[in-house]
């Protein structure tokens, strides 16, 4: 389309002199630019969110990594166990194999302090504090697996060997909505029990028990029973 306009009478120029002109060509370069600018911002933010995603998908996979530990003595020969190392969420998961190929799991949270044991062919769950000893040990298997150690093999005579009453507390039922992850999902099929260190059952019968290894050289035997209420 071709407007025409009159210049002003008071032009130097002829006043009856007509311009005319494409209405909107001087605007036709703007919407190129914008255009342009528009799909060139759009191509950069595209870019740094599939990079970003391929970024982080390396980082959350390495920092998962399981170490196995083995003691090659007789009297630890039976304990198969494999620690799920979560160095992102400090999170240590053990698996512990017994003789009749029964898998208790043991949760170390170490940014909530709780250690949760979970007995082979039972959907119960018990909590314990976290100890001194236990974020030490904790800290040993973090440090094994930052040198990307898998294996982890103990020396027979210079493992100490000790065992650990827990009694449970009947008591104390916790309700497994209340735990948070990854404890949640673990013990969110069947019912939640407070442990304590006790001296013993005495006269009461061991309920299970279960065999842990540490990369510090320190093998532990976690017996739990039921204290009254």
């Amino acid at each position: 389309m071709v407007g025409c306009w009159k210049r002003s009478e008071t032009s130097l120029e002829d006043p009856q002199r007509m311009h005319c002109g494409p209405i909107g060509s001087s605007r036709f370069p703007h919407r190129v630019f914008w255009g342009s600018l528009t799909a060139t911002l759009l191509i950069i933010i595209i870019a740094l969110i599939v990079s970003g995603k391929v970024a982080l998908q390396p980082e959350t996979e390495s920092s998962l990594q399981v170490v196995r530990i083995t003691v090659p003595d007789p009297p630890a020969a039976l304990i198969n166990q494999s620690a799920l190392v979560d160095k992102h969420n400090n999170i240590v998961t053990y698996h512990v194999t017994s003789q009749t190929n029964h898998t208790s799991t043991v949760l170390f949270d170490i940014n909530h302090g709780l250690i949760c044991y979970k007995p082979d062919n039972q959907e119960t769950c018990f909590l314990r504090q976290m100890e001194t000893s236990d974020y030490e040990n904790m800290h040993v298997l973090l440090n094994e697996s930052q040198q990307q150690m898998s294996q982890v093999w103990l020396v027979g005579n210079e493992t100490q060997r000790h065992t650990e009453f827990l009694g449970v507390l009947a008591g104390s039922h916790v309700e497994a909505s209340t735990l948070q992850e990854p404890l949640h999902t673990l013990c969110q099929q069947g019912p939640v029990y407070w442990t304590r260190k006790a001296d013993g059952p005495k006269e009461r019968l061991i309920y299970f028990c279960i065999d842990i290894c540490f990369p510090s050289n320190i093998c532990v035997s976690v017996c739990f029973y039921y204290l009254p209420e």
